[in-house]
């Protein structure tokens, strides 16, 4: 006699009903009077449910950094402008830029492809003859994102290919250049690459070509260079425990920095003190000036806003489901108008 297996699954109308349930609260707190002052607003995310919040102002000659909240709510230690933050998904702007250099360096060229630099996954990833580096890049491959893939025999988090081998063997999600498709297992391979390419670890790369001329020092390509006492603390939205110490080291998704750091390298990246106008060409038609970054416990924003020549960057210290994007945008939208208005005043 075969057992039935009874999976309890929200309903459609429950999942609408969550859904509307947070546009109503991110639309409640965007009608909400704009505050005065960056800080204000700071202080009412936090009210709304945000553990901590940091935000960098980077304009030329002029840097405004604000927190609101906890660094470390179990031990109620404040918000510190300062502190380290998990920048999670902004590390593909380091590694998009490493990989500019590279390909001016002509190490790489943005017509290879996947299986001519990685000749182990011919066979293993559907179309691997066909994706290229651009095409990864740009998030244009159709390769299957790990993040949603059950974990195998022998992964690791040192190991990229180890750890790719989850989207080994599965249908592509679309063929090469189609259409667009976000996936982390593009930057997890293109970090593969590099390493290959230079022959030796792209982090030590990223730190002597990016982050030592530009002098950030507090910026990290991996959680083992850091101490992560220094480092702000992460929840969840449904509660739980701090989770600063989870560790998540793989290309595009491991770097640690501060507000600061991350405000200067975007800048950089943008007005010509990275790149060549040759390397700034390259980067500029594969990919964009700006991202957003989400682990456990740690969410980002990091934009360029040419209107106020500013870089604004958004540290919180919150993370929930992908509807909990609304509230974070929405505090992010709202300082920008606070800013935009002191810029008109």
């Amino acid at each position: 006699m075969k057992k039935s297996i009874s999976i309890s699954l929200p309903t459609i109308p429950s999942i609408a009903l969550a859904y509307v349930m947070v546009l109503l609260s991110g639309c409640a707190l965007g009608l909400r009077p704009l505050p005065n002052t960056v800080e204000e607003q700071l202080k009412d995310a936090v009210d709304h449910g945000m553990d901590g919040v940091i935000v960098c102002v980077n304009r030329p000659g002029e840097i405004q950094l604000y927190a609101a909240g906890w660094k470390n709510r179990e031990d109620q230690i404040p918000a510190d402008p300062n502190a380290l933050f998990k920048i999670a998904s902004i590390s593909k702007l380091y590694i998009a830029a490493a990989t500019i250099l590279l390909i001016s360096e002509e190490k790489l060229s943005l017509d290879q492809t996947l299986g001519e630099l990685i000749p182990e996954v011919e066979g293993k990833i559907e179309y691997a003859n066909e994706i290229t580096l651009k095409m990864m890049i740009q998030h244009r491959s159709g390769l299957l994102d790990y993040s949603f893939e059950p974990e195998v025999a022998g992964e690791s988090f040192v190991d990229h290919l180890s750890f790719a081998a989850r989207i080994y063997d599965k249908p592509a999600v679309f063929k090469p250049n189609k259409k667009y498709g976000y996936s982390n297992s593009n930057y997890l391979l293109i970090g593969e690459i590099l390493d290959r390419t230079l022959g030796y670890s792209h982090h030590k790369y990223i730190r002597e070509e990016i982050l030592e001329p530009l002098g950030l020092k507090n910026t990290y390509n991996v959680p083992s260079e850091v101490d992560m006492q220094k480092v702000m603390s992460g929840y969840l939205k449904s509660g739980g425990s701090d989770l600063r110490d989870l560790e998540f080291p793989l290309p595009g998704g491991s770097m640690i920095a501060t507000a600061e750091d991350v405000s200067i390298f975007l800048r950089a990246l943008i007005d010509g003190t990275l790149f060549s106008p040759d390397e700034q060409a390259i980067y500029t038609s594969v990919y964009p000036y700006e991202h957003t970054g989400w682990l456990p416990g740690y969410t980002s924003i990091a934009r360029y806003h040419s209107e106020m020549d500013a870089v604004v960057v958004q540290f919180v210290s919150t993370s929930g489901k992908e509807i909990y994007w609304l509230r974070l945008k929405s505090v992010y939208k709202r300082t920008i108008r606070i800013l935009k208005n002191k810029t008109e005043i």
